[in-house]
């Protein structure tokens, strides 16, 4: 098999890029030379796995905190999703002419584009530009079907199998009519190709039989009978905790220390109020009678005076901290869920925005978690039920711990690096 020069374009938080860098180490494992295009936050965790590192414009972390993103995250549920879409270009627009720009300059010298769901409109218009494969690898599904609705909506089941298959065309239509001035402006002055047209790609895409890659567990979500062969679902691509790191010995000490706490953080979603959140957490454990580990993250959970039941940490891998939890309590995004269905412990969602509602309906759908909390109703009593809940129903937690025992038994990433090489034969 010829070896490929590969570029990975992802962008967001953590859990969104982490996949792509424990992806492409499994494909400069097997002999690839591999570049990941992505925010500077990451340049460290790239290079680490001895992959190139291209920088992409824009810090997520820094503009979900200004103004504009802060609103973009409180959008919730309670809105439309064209007002959701608005308040995104808000966050995006600024540096998005940039970042498509570092985009082309990132793919440059590339046999095989490899791409994220939020990057595919630049890879697609990359890839037509420099007549180069582009290789679509999703941790969400986009392609049609009547079981299980697009993420980019909130599931609904009493609005049954019509409901689901319609928040396709749907999502990807707002998706596009939002994104549609950048996009083409930017065809047009520095790609010099032709606009795409009102109706945008993503139906001639659907039908193009392309490959496509899903980074997600077949036992969280099975192939549909709508797909065809060309949809691939290899597993979670987890990059494990890196080689030589050791947990605090304060934490150590603390989970020593009594029956296993549960997990609260959010990640990535701010906080206008950390300290008021931060006080509902505590007190929703105290009402379950738990002990917890807080973790800030980009979250903004305040640390103020703990009682000795609570524990506060701010960056530990998640894959050696789940597993010694009673239950995680998270914001539900994709890289988040993945490690808590991982560790086979039951899993409390409380979804912000996005595809976070999805998230929260497929792990109550599957029985190892209670139903998702929305932030916008997430008070004390509820989360402490929640709680109790998920360290009391043994059926629960046979489920969580059977689903984990399964996606641990799964390569993800090496059935996407074997995918990926008969592919690169195929149109070799």
């Amino acid at each position: 098999m010829k070896n490929m020069k590969i570029t990975i374009l992802t962008l967001g938080s953590r859990g969104d890029v982490e996949p792509y860098v424990a992806l492409g180490s499994g494909l400069h494992r097997t002999g690839h030379e591999v570049r990941i295009a992505t925010h500077g936050n990451f340049k460290d965790l790239v290079i680490k796995k001895g992959m190139d590192y291209f920088e992409i414009e824009g810090d997520p972390q820094a503009l979900l905190e200004e103004e504009a993103g802060r609103r973009w995250i409180e959008t919730g549920r309670r809105i439309s999703p064209f007002t959701f879409m608005k308040r995104m270009m808000e966050v995006v627009e600024p540096v998005m002419r940039k970042m498509l720009d570092d985009y082309y300059q990132a793919c440059r010298n590339t046999d095989l584009i490899i791409t994220s769901v939020l990057a595919a409109l630049a890879a697609a218009s990359i890839g037509e530009k420099m007549n180069i494969k582009v290789l679509p690898a999703y941790l969400q599904h986009v392609h049609n079907t009547s079981i299980y609705p697009s993420p980019t909506t909130v599931p609904q089941p009493k609005l049954g199998r019509m409901y689901n298959l319609f928040t396709y065309p749907m999502g990807s239509i707002i998706y596009w009519q939002m994104t549609r001035p950048q996009i083409n402006r930017w065809r047009r002055e520095s790609l010099k190709l032709p606009p795409y047209s009102f109706i945008g790609p993503f139906g001639k895409w659907s039908k193009s039989g392309l490959e496509c890659l899903y980074g997600f567990s077949p036992s969280v979500i099975p192939k549909a009978p709508e797909w065809g062969d060309n949809v691939i679902i290899t597993g979670y691509w987890f990059l494990d905790k890196m080689s030589g790191w050791q947990p605090p010995a304060d934490l150590l000490d603390f989970l020593n220390s009594g029956k296993p706490p549960i997990f609260v953080g959010f990640s990535s979603m701010t906080n206008r109020q950390p300290e008021a959140v931060t006080r509902l957490v505590i007190e929703a454990l105290k009402k379950a009678g738990q002990r917890g580990i807080i973790g800030t993250g980009w979250g903004g959970l305040a640390e103020s005076d703990l009682p000795k039941s609570i524990f506060m940490i701010d960056s530990v891998p998640f894959d050696w901290l789940f597993p010694q939890m009673a239950a995680v309590v998270h914001h539900g995004g994709a890289g988040t869920t993945a490690a808590g269905l991982r560790a086979g412990v039951p899993s409390i969602l409380v979804p912000f925005f996005a595809d976070q509602f999805f998230w929260g309906w497929r792990v109550s759908d599957l029985g190892v978690g209670p139903a998702a909390i929305p932030r916008k109703k997430l008070i004390s009593d509820r989360l402490a039920a929640a709680i109790s809940q998920a360290v009391n129903d043994n059926e629960m937690r046979r489920r969580a711990h059977e689903l984990g025992t399964r996606i641990r038994s799964e390569d993800g990433v090496g059935n996407a690096v074997s995918a990926i090489n008969r592919i690169i034969e195929k149109y070799s």
